[in-house]
């Protein structure tokens, strides 16, 4: 990723308020009043199916995974004392005539006791909140929000939603606050459902989205478009956004989705259309970089605690019980953790983030036959994604990815409880009973709970703002507990993952009372990554990391 001045040099051109890099040419835009129609191209080097020359980098048209943008597509700002501000595109920097319409929430009723109507364009977010008196300001990010002037007329607009991905609680709140505001907000009556994933775009699966359609479903789980995973043809999807003549693109679904989400953008600004791609985050397992935490989120934690609730009972009522829970964490452990500290129930929590070994002093079942000695029971609580570097040998399917791209994990639920069986009847030290729990279904598929209901809400009126504020090719949600505007390429460089050398992960260690499983030298190793890794792809090699500064960029439950 590219990098900025450093401090001093950033200082020196304090008086700079415009982008230091372009990140669109003009002079590639359509012809002034082009509004929503096919542009002509020639066949040989701008065919659907050919590759998007993107400055330095080329995209193929139908690849979900797009590399990172080189230097030329990022809108970055500079201002005094070390501000950056990473910005989103917006349909004027390739369509620079497009008319202007004031915003109809002046006139909302609803909206009439607001103090202030619209979001300062100046506005923004910092990522960092936490620093130094000498600190550089550090990397912001514009500030979602609704602006007085809006580039879509309410009876123009033809938006449509689409869920990809796996189950999450909160979906059907995400849609149904997409239509309810943009139809009580906006005045706009035409949105459309694509159902099934990025497939239903090209399969012409599709439904009529009204407030009274999606009235009460906020209160099912699951989603009523339904969705999938893969079917991502940008040609194929951009064809029919442009035959249907649909302007805003919703796309709600995880790390994947949103890549594709960035492709679609591309092809979409290639062709030089009047459609606003938005990206709403979601994933379950809470791994998306930037935001405080996604969606439903709040709503898994409350349920894995039933299921830890429920294998403490029966560790309890059992001689020498042993209850395992396997919780959603393919990458990142976030549930586990959190639902472990809420429990105050669980004896050990393992998650990716953190290697563990079985035999030995210090191992996992030397810890779990001392647990069983003082208390006669304990709860391990275990993510999908912890120990699979054990399973290595056994796994036939350790290089295989299912539709999405994710590489498909054996269940190091069944597995561990079956080494832990193995282990007692090799050793004889005791007899032991276990009871193995696996509620991931369960959680994905149940309604959203108060917390989330009010996020999602949040995160789809923010969505709409900026899209008829005529933003594009961003994905929304909270930073510091403010909502903004991120750029796709922030969300889709990396995940976002527990720090096991940070204050939160220590907490859980002091609140089970297990072995961290690292020897002294792993954990001088880690801080030692820690340190040299850079807060952003922009900022100066001086500021200070968030783990550093004390800052724990974990979810606010």
């Amino acid at each position: 990723m590219p990098t900025v001045s450093s401090p001093s040099t950033i200082s020196s051109l304090a008086s700079i308020t415009i982008p230091k890099v372009r990140c669109f040419d003009p002079a590639n835009s359509s012809p002034a009043g082009f509004r929503h129609r096919r542009r002509s191209m020639n066949h040989d080097d701008c065919s659907p199916e050919s590759s998007v020359s993107n400055g330095s980098v080329t995209v193929a048209t139908d690849s979900p995974t797009p590399p990172p943008p080189p230097i030329a597509d990022m809108k970055i700002v500079t201002g005094e004392a070390g501000y950056v501000l990473e910005d989103v595109p917006r349909l004027t920097d390739y369509l620079p005539d497009l008319p202007t319409y004031p915003n109809p929430l002046q006139d909302n009723p609803s909206y009439s006791v607001v103090k202030q109507y619209f979001v300062n364009m100046d506005d923004t977010v910092a990522q960092t909140i936490v620093v130094q008196k000498n600190s550089p300001r550090g990397t912001h990010f514009r500030r979602a929000g609704p602006r007085q002037k809006v580039y879509f007329e309410s009876d123009e607009v033809h938006a449509c939603i689409v869920t990809c991905g796996g189950l999450c609680p909160g979906l059907n709140t995400v849609i149904r606050e997409i239509v309810c505001g943009l139809h009580h907000m906006y005045g706009v009556s035409k949105v459309l459902g694509i159902e099934g994933g990025y497939k239903g775009f090209y399969a012409r699966n599709t439904i009529t989205l009204t407030p009274k359609v999606v009235n009460d479903i906020h209160k099912r789980g699951g989603t009523i478009l339904g969705t999938s995973r893969g079917g991502h043809s940008t040609s194929k999807i951009v064809d029919s956004i442009e035959d249907r003549g649909i302007n805003q693109v919703y796309i709600i679904g995880g790390d994947g989705t949103q890549k594709g989400a960035a492709v679609i953008f591309e092809e979409i600004r290639r062709r030089g259309l009047k459609v606003a791609v938005i990206g709403i985050p979601k994933t379950i397992d809470n791994d998306i970089p930037v935001i405080d935490k996604s969606f439903g989120f709040d709503t898994a934690v409350e349920e894995a605690q039933r299921a830890i609730n429920a294998a403490h009972v029966e560790s309890e009522s059992i001689e020498n019980c042993i209850g395992v829970v396997k919780l959603m964490g393919r990458n990142s452990g976030f549930i586990a953790m959190y639902a472990t500290l809420a429990s105050r129930d669980v004896d050990c929590c393992l998650i990716p983030e953190s290697p563990f070994y079985l035999e030995g002093p210090g191992g996992l079942f030397e810890y779990i036959e001392k647990k069983l000695k003082e208390d006669g029971h304990m709860v391990l609580v275990i993510a999908e994604g912890a120990g699979q570097e054990l399973l290595s040998e056994s796994m036939r399917t350790m290089h295989q990815a299912d539709a999405s791209g994710n590489k498909l994990l054996q269940d190091v639920g069944l597995w561990i409880s079956q080494k832990i069986k193995d282990h007692f009847a090799r050793t004889h030290k005791m007899a032991i009973n276990l009871k193995y729990i696996d509620p991931t279904y369960m959680i994905r598929a149940v309604p959203s709970n108060a917390s989330d209901n009010v996020y999602c809400t949040l995160l789809a009126h923010s969505a709409i703002h900026g899209a008829m504020a005529g933003y594009t090719g961003f994905t929304v949600g909270p930073v510091n507990g403010r909502h903004a505007y991120i750029p796709f390429y922030r969300i889709n460089e990396r995940q976002h993952k527990v720090v096991i050398t940070d204050r939160m992960w220590a907490r859980l260690l002091s609140s089970t009372n297990q072995p961290s499983f690292l020897d002294p030298k792993e954990v001088a190793r880690k801080k030692i990554e820690e340190t040299h890794e850079p807060e952003t792809s922009h900022d100066q090699p001086e500021v200070a990391t968030a783990e550093q500064n004390g800052v724990e960029h974990l979810p606010k439950i």
